[in-house]
């Protein structure tokens, strides 16, 4: 596994022992990974708007 996987396994274990320990249900816990999933959705969808709308325009040639 690389580090990368391993670090974002570990991130997202200690979020949910977290929750856990602070009284989360699984279900609740399950509500805020969707609010999270929701979160990341939109931000990426807000991205590809973005970057859709900051693509050069092609060069006109002026004729004298």
């Amino acid at each position: 596994m690389s580090t990368d996987k391993q670090g974002t396994r570990i991130l997202a274990r200690t979020f949910f022992n977290q929750l856990r320990a602070s009284g989360y249900t699984p279900m609740q816990i399950i509500g805020i990974a969707t609010e999270l999933l929701d979160l990341v959705t939109e931000n990426i969808k807000g991205e590809n708007v973005a970057q859709a709308t900051v693509e050069p325009r092609p060069e006109f040639r002026k004729e004298a």
